[in-house]
């Protein structure tokens, strides 16, 4: 524990928000009972792959936001003795194992938010669960999974966090898509720094077309925030539907001179928002799982082969 500690300290930071509200359309019919953030990428989870990569880059505290009627999303991070103890008995150690993993990694807790009304008010929900300690926080958007290309490479909440402690202000994390793409997604104005990988942000355009974007650079579901977002959210105006939108406030701290960068992630990512993403996380999470990969590696060829 001590070991963790240490790197939490180092980290800059303590708590993660989750927002995990949402009703989960695209996954219609299944999402009637079972809430999006607890559908297993093979056996685990999404949210909780996303909380051991906050506990991995030293967070001890996870605020997830989410519905009344969602419950068990923050239900699946409490222990279940009775389960624990059954597993043990039947001396399934493995299984006892994975499911004592959730609780174990980081102290989860919940803030509600009673209508869904933007990205911004879903993060502006969990501020009285932070404390004197909290002067960043950590937004990870459990639709979204990064992680490094290569085992044993630093994950990008932990280069996020190198790079506020260099900066300061707040840190977000981008990524590369093709020009043809830039009408999806949030794209960055930025200018270039010292570090290759890391870009100053000057501003930023929803959707646009690829002959208005600014670059190729992309908004993840990465976000290490400055304390100062919440004030600005206070602040701004609400979007179409009365929404308020996280994008929005931090455009008014780079106006404010506020410092922003992004890191320019270079591993693989997966959007665990809508079916096809799903799938394929799955595939990919499975290759590279030794009990999975080489059967899985096999039939795939056979399957493909009569495409």
């Amino acid at each position: 524990m001590s070991s963790q500690t240490n790197s939490r300290t180092a980290a800059g930071f303590r708590t993660v928000i989750v927002p995990a509200a949402g009703l989960g359309t695209r996954f219609l019919p299944t999402t009637k009972s079972v809430p999006k953030e607890l559908l297993p990428v093979i056996d685990t989870p999404g949210i909780e792959l996303v909380a051991a990569e906050a506990a991995e880059a030293g967070a001890d505290r996870m605020v997830v936001v989410t519905a009344p009627d969602k419950r068990s999303v923050i239900d699946h991070f409490q222990r279940n003795p009775e389960l624990e103890a059954t597993l043990e008995e039947r001396g399934k150690n493995e299984l006892l194992r994975k499911v004592r993993r959730a609780p174990e990694l980081i102290e989860a807790e919940v803030a509600f938010q009673e209508k869904a009304l933007g990205l911004g008010h879903a993060v502006g929900c969990a501020e009285d669960n932070l404390d004197d300690s909290d002067d960043a926080v950590a937004v990870l958007l459990p639709d979204d999974l990064v992680y490094p290309e290569q085992e044993g490479e630093p994950d990008v909440l932990t280069r996020m966090s190198e790079v506020r402690a260099r900066h300061g202000g707040s840190v977000l994390c981008a990524f590369d898509v093709p020009p043809e793409r830039t009408t999806s997604y949030g794209i960055f104005e930025v200018s270039e720094t010292d570090d290759p990988g890391v870009k100053r942000v000057h501003g930023m355009v929803e959707k646009p077309d690829p002959a208005d974007a600014p670059s190729n650079l992309a908004a993840a579901g990465r976000y290490l925030l400055d304390r100062a977002v919440f004030d600005a959210l206070r602040r701004i105006e609400p979007g179409a539907g009365g929404e308020l939108q996280l994008t929005d406030a931090v455009a008014l701290l780079i106006a404010e001179g506020h410092p922003v960068h992004v890191v320019v992630h270079q591993g693989a990512r997966h959007d665990l928002g809508n079916p096809g993403g799903f799938l394929k996380a799955a595939v990919d999470f499975a290759l590279r799982d030794s009990e999975y990969a080489s059967e899985l590696r096999e039939w795939l060829g056979q399957r493909l082969d009569r495409s």
